[in-house]
């Protein structure tokens, strides 16, 4: 059985600042590089699952969604030598305003597209045994569509979601940290717990 943790990007792994149109402003959260390395050494997937309208909104090329992307796992590798297993990002907003990204998809989170391509990547992965995070209600229904737990995060958009001061928290977390590195200590412990759940 393989345990995977799909990762939102920003407010998760990175500082939220709005659309990060230059590459030196994606900013790591404190303790992430270290918190993925956690993962990569346990023998769970780090998984990068997040939604990225720039492109279709016009603000920049999609290249410069790949170049944000590969300054993420930079970052992780010189913060700690921590790398993503994979990144799945969904570049599509149905009122977006470039083709051919202004369309409705099956990847947009809450949708459950880019775990759906996680698990033809990796067929071992145990979807009722891995993890969500993210800072969004979208990612507490994105967990919860696809048969994983949910973990709420209060950096980024996260405790605007509690408060309800942003997007409806409609369905609830089956965890809710600090931040990521809080939710991947507390997990993994929780998981060495129980070792039968925890990959050798």
């Amino acid at each position: 059985m393989t345990i995977a943790f799909f990762l939102d990007r920003d407010g998760t792994l990175n500082v939220e600042k709005g659309y990060i149109r230059h590459l030196s402003d994606l900013e790591l959260i404190p303790g992430v590089a270290q918190a993925v390395r956690q993962l990569n050494d346990a023998g769970i997937l780090a998984i990068l699952t997040t939604n990225q309208t720039g492109a279709a909104r016009g603000f920049y090329k999609l290249s410069h969604i790949h170049a944000l992307n590969d300054r993420l796992q930079a970052l992780l590798a010189q913060g700690a030598n921590a790398r993503l297993d994979a990144v799945f990002y969904c570049p599509h907003l149905p009122t977006g305003t470039v083709e051919p990204f202004a369309i409705s998809c099956q990847c947009r989170k809450p949708e459950t597209g880019m775990i759906v391509s996680a698990k033809q990547a990796f067929p071992d992965i145990e979807l009722s045994h891995s993890y969500v995070l993210g800072d969004k209600a979208s990612d507490v229904a994105f967990g919860k569509a696809a048969g994983c737990k949910s973990v709420l995060l209060k950096t980024g958009y996260g405790e605007k979601v509690l408060a309800g001061k942003y997007q409806s928290l409609d369905i609830q977390p089956d965890f809710v940290f600090d931040d990521m590195p809080q939710a991947v200590a507390v997990i993994l412990k929780e998981l060495k717990a129980g070792s039968a759940s925890l990959p050798s």
